[in-house]
C-alpha cells in the first residue's frame, strides 16, 4: 500500500482515508523520527520536508492520530 503513496523515496500525495493515512504516517515517523526524544518544531519541519512540501498538516496528522505529542513547542514520539 506504501508504493501507491510513495516514489523515489518521497511522499507524492497524503491518503484521504484514515486507516491509509495512519498507515504512512507510521512509515514517517520511522522515518524521520527514530529515536524517542524532544523534536524542536524546526527540527520535525525541517525532517517532514524531505519527504512532503506540507510540513503542517503532516506534523498536525502525527499529533492528531497519537504518533506524536507537543508540549512547549517540542514534539515526542507517544
Amino acid at each position: 500500500m506504501l508504493r501507491s503513496f510513495f516514489r523515489d523515496g518521497r511522499l507524492v500525495s497524503i491518503p484521504a482515508q484514515d486507516r491509509k493515512k495512519r498507515v504512512v504516517l507510521l512509515h514517517l515517523l520511522e522515518l524521520c523520527f527514530p529515536e524517542d526524544r524532544a523534536y524542536p518544531e524546526k527540527e520535525v519541519n525541517q525532517r517532514l520536508a524531505l519527504f512532503h512540501p506540507d510540513v503542517a498538516a503532516l506534523r498536525r496528522y502525527l499529533v492528531d492520530f497519537g504518533l506524536m505529542t507537543r508540549a512547549s513547542g517540542e514534539y515526542r514520539r507517544s
